[in-house]
């Protein structure tokens, strides 16, 4: 059987004008990021500045369209590009819940980051913080080359 080439991610789209929502399909289960692209006129490359980081998919709540198609009517005129990232179904809900619970803690205290994304802290990761990272053990080489 030939192995993928990622673990947690099943395919992704990235940087797609947000007037392609509509051709994702629908009970996508993964992470999707929100982007407003800054035109650059210096170079040829365009950037875009992330809005909101969210995930689709759980429960009842619908997947990722279901998800875009609502932020297009509640952050209309927020964001112009969305990228999305479809995990494999063995991913359980609470290790997707756990991806976009670290991605939302890096944007927490950022300057640059939009209102719209900064989060309360993701408790979990609270929990297992320790800055201490010199008495942090040594992994074993196992494997390793």
């Amino acid at each position: 059987m030939p192995q993928s080439l990622l673990r947690l991610i099943r395919k992704c789209a990235e940087y797609v004008p947000q007037e392609h929502v509509l051709k994702v399909p629908g009970g996508i289960r993964g992470i999707y990021v929100l982007y407003r692209r800054i035109r650059n006129r210096r170079s040829k490359n365009d950037n875009y500045n992330v809005v909101y980081v969210g995930m689709g998919g759980l429960g009842e709540h619908g997947g990722i369209r279901s998800r875009l198609r609502r932020h297009r009517r509640t952050k209309e005129g927020l964001w112009t590009h969305f990228s999305l990232y479809q995990v494999w179904d063995n991913i359980r809900d609470d290790e997707l819940r756990e991806l976009e619970g670290l991605f939302r803690h890096i944007y927490r205290r950022d300057a640059q980051a939009s209102p719209l994304n900064v989060a309360r802290s993701f408790r979990a990761l609270r929990k297992l913080r320790d800055n201490k990272i010199a008495a942090w053990p040594r992994e074993p080489k196992i494997g390793r080359r």
